[in-house]
């Protein structure tokens, strides 16, 4: 390890640690090594600008951020969310059952659990707290919890960016959410019905079952959008960047002809918001395309692959291992900064081991999305808190169960790949 990357790793601890968002503080380490080494800083702008244009994939980022927030617009949400109701509430812990089943569908949509929580997920709190039936924090910590599987189940932000590190393919990625995603609301759900009948949570009037057709028809067209994206990747028809325009696409119609329920002013507010938000993982990922170059000239990838064959770890203690890096770098780090700067370093060690690419990537974005939920820094955590003023204290104190289950679902993926493969090897994917 030279002095100039270890002044560049002191650098970003250093600025990440004063509170300088992580995106420029990536930025700020990557010129500290350029400029004490002697190199140019048009190195920096050659390797962005060559990593940019190389990844086509990037596209679905901004496309998918544009169709969740279309979905999350006007009467769509309470369409989806009467239909959740029908569906599930008349059960013991129905708003909760309710909950995790409206984040599965959602999850179809937006790729973002950020997305999920902000929207949909302060309508339920409020739906939750109004019926007297539960407490504001056990409401908060079931929804920060169930946003978690928004990025498992394809459409997946995440898994773009996985992708783009890997160069796994995005299709066999998405497929091997599926599971993953629907055994994580399975737990959250069996929580959810053990917690509710210790504390005798009330029960919701049910929606008679005469009322379900008609609450589906509603909400069918807005549930297609899954279907007719994974159709359009794996009938050929559409690339993942394709299909994520395509998702947008069907979004915009949906909401504004068929629902009804775009304006224009409302439109031109979700396009600034969208470019926002895609700006942020833009520089996330700008930053860490530089940052990945720095590491792969000081060949660290190398040096760890040879040091972990030479220990000869066996495959099942190298995921467990990195499984719990990740876990604790998911309390002070987002998502994004893990799957793009940490993540990229234990790929050539896997491949080594040989541990299938698909699998370990589903399974860190899974443990990454754990991370959002884990106190002290907990984004997911942080979001519901300023969009609901509920203390976070409160949402802490409830979460620690469901957060519990959920790294026992993380353990069962790591142990049991064939759960996530066995979707994409169905499709013809050969690890």
């Amino acid at each position: 390890m030279s002095l100039e990357f270890l002044l560049c790793v002191l650098s970003l601890f250093f600025f990440a640690g004063i509170g300088v968002p992580v995106a420029y503080a990536i930025l700020i380490a990557s010129a500290v090594y350029l400029f004490s080494g002697g190199q140019s800083v048009g190195v920096a702008g050659k390797t962005l600008m060559d990593g940019l244009y190389q990844s086509f994939i990037l596209l679905a980022v901004p496309l998918f951020i544009v169709a969740a927030n279309i979905m999350n617009a006007g009467t769509i949400s309470d369409r989806l969310l009467r239909f959740c109701i029908g569906l599930v509430g008349r059960f013991k812990g129905g708003m909760g059952h309710v909950n995790v089943v409206a984040s599965l569908i959602f999850s179809g949509m937006s790729g973002s659990a950020v997305a999920d929580a902000a929207g949909i997920g302060k309508i339920i709190i409020d739906m939750m707290t109004k019926s007297g039936h539960y407490t504001r924090g056990y409401a908060a910590a079931i929804t920060a919890a169930s946003a978690t599987i928004g990025p498992i189940i394809p459409p997946s932000i995440p898994m773009v960016l996985y992708a783009l590190v890997s160069n796994t393919s995005i299709g066999a990625l998405f497929l091997g959410g599926i599971l993953p995603g629907l055994f994580m609301g399975a737990v959250l759900m069996t929580m959810n019905w053990i917690i509710a009948h210790r504390r005798n949570f009330g029960t919701e009037a049910p929606v008679p079952l005469s009322e379900l057709p008609r609450l589906t028809g509603q909400a069918f067209p807005a549930l297609l959008m899954p279907a007719i994206l994974l159709y359009g990747i794996y009938g050929g028809v559409t690339t993942p960047t394709e299909a994520a325009a395509v998702a947008a696409f069907y979004a915009l119609i949906l909401a504004a002809f068929f629902y009804r329920a775009l304006s224009f002013r409302n439109f031109y507010n979700i396009l600034v918001e969208s470019a926002r938000s895609s700006a942020a993982v833009g520089l996330v990922i700008g930053g860490a395309l530089i940052l990945n170059f720095i590491v792969a000239s000081e060949n660290i990838p190398g040096m760890m692959a040879d040091a972990m064959v030479d220990l000869d770890v066996s495959p099942i203690v190298f995921l467990l291992g990195v499984n719990l890096l990740i876990l604790l770098l998911g309390c002070v780090l987002d998502a994004t900064t893990i799957i793009l700067v940490i993540i990229p370093l234990f790929l050539p060690t896997c491949r080594e081991l040989g541990i299938d690419l698909v699998h370990f990537g589903v399974v860190a974005v899974v443990n990454c999305m754990i991370g959002l939920i884990t106190p002290p820094y907990g984004i997911l955590l942080f979001v519901i808190n300023a969009v609901t003023r509920i203390p976070l204290a409160e949402i802490i104190r409830e979460v620690l169960p469901f957060l519990a289950v959920l790294i026992l679902a993380l353990l069962a993926l790591i142990f049991f790949p064939g759960i996530t493969l066995f979707l994409p090897r169905l499709m013809g994917y050969q690890g």
